[in-house]
């Protein structure tokens, strides 16, 4: 008897090929092929047969071979700006689940935030020949969605695009700063303060709409647009800049939530208290928001479903041919937390 995923003749370096797959099952390389693709033109016997030959041999099936005969891979390319970055733990799940439910499956690679290693990421994604491909807050410019699009079809998730032959998911990002600003507006703050996502997308469009939603509410004297980025050291540097300041902002809107723990450990180490001494304000509502030992107000991206609507966005333009673009819009939610209160000033003349 034949230990499964055992090697074949002795040779050690030896994959079994489909054709041992047949002559251990009794039947023909076509048979085998077919039970492969899991046509319904085998018959029950002949199919359980095949599958034990293939459980006895560890056979694989040859993915590049498989992709020149059928002219589709059934792989999703996704290339994520930062793994480090919880916000896109969940946008790949919903990904992931949306190819799996179609078929398909998803490989993932990353340029951590650097441009030229997300150019040579995509490239080595279209060169696996995926049969589509999502960009997940791309540190690139819209002119290499678009190359890519001229090979495979291409979705970007999390950053708004202009490219006329690539389609988007996106959050509000802009409406979601002025729903921070308005919060702290009504709980009675002037000196607000933004911590920037540097070149991060969706940095701009939260800075601008932090700085918009300021001026609509005749603060446009106390605007603070301080430099930071999509990183806990972006976060803590920008609040070691603001709290050096002569006159200190009684809240933060900081760019992301993982900013926002790094801003919080510097107001904790220099024994400020939040929401006494200042408000904290993050944006993304991952794990971290709700998990950390100061419960983080934030504004809610749905993660999960912006990473199926990609998916699904991807599918229709390889299964059914959709030549329209499409650019998904999607409404932030504020969620209030334990990080932000009324100004200390406030509290203390009440």
């Amino acid at each position: 008897m034949r230990q499964p995923g055992r090697t074949l003749y002795g040779d050690p370096m030896r994959h079994p090929t489909i054709l041992d797959v047949a002559n251990e099952a009794g039947v023909s390389k076509s048979l085998v092929s077919l039970v492969m693709r899991d046509s319904d033109r085998v018959s029950a016997s002949s199919r359980d047969a095949v599958l034990e030959a293939v459980r006895t041999l560890g056979y694989r099936p040859n993915a590049a071979a498989r992709t020149m005969v059928r002219q589709r891979s059934y792989v999703v390319g996704v290339m994520v700006s930062d793994l480090r970055n919880p916000f896109f733990a969940d946008v790949i799940d919903g990904i992931d689940v949306a190819v799996t439910e179609a078929g398909y499956r998803a490989i993932l690679t990353t340029g951590n935030r650097v441009p030229e290693r997300e150019r040579l990421a995509i490239a080595t994604l279209l060169e696996m020949r995926v049969d589509g491909l999502i960009l997940a807050s791309p540190a690139l410019d819209d002119e290499f969605a678009i190359d890519a699009s001229r090979s495979v079809p291409t979705v970007v998730v999390g950053k708004a695009t202009s490219a006329p032959t690539v389609d988007s998911v996106t959050n509000d990002d802009q409406r979601g700063a002025a729903m921070v600003v308005d919060h702290l507006v009504e709980l009675g703050h002037r000196r607000i303060a933004h911590i920037d996502g540097g070149a991060g997308a969706g940095s701009h469009p939260r800075r601008a709409g932090y700085e918009h939603s300021m001026r609509q509410h005749g603060l446009e004297d106390e605007i603070r647009s301080t430099p930071g980025g999509f990183t806990e050291e972006g976060g803590s540097t920008g609040m070691a800049s603001l709290l050096a300041q002569d006159v200190l902002p009684t809240a933060v809107f900081v760019a992301n939530d993982l900013a926002a723990i790094g801003a919080l450990e510097v107001l904790d180490s220099a024994g400020r208290n939040v929401p006494g001494d200042i408000s904290v304000v993050g944006y993304d509502n991952t794990a971290l928001a709700a998990g950390h030992r100061m419960r983080l107000t934030t504004v809610d991206q749905p993660r999960h479903d912006m990473g199926r609507m990609a998916a699904g966005l991807i599918l229709e333009k390889i299964e059914q041919d959709r030549t329209t673009t499409s650019h998904v819009l999607l409404s932030p939610k504020l969620v209030v937390r334990e990080s932000t209160g009324p100004p200390h000033l406030l509290l203390r003349d009440s």
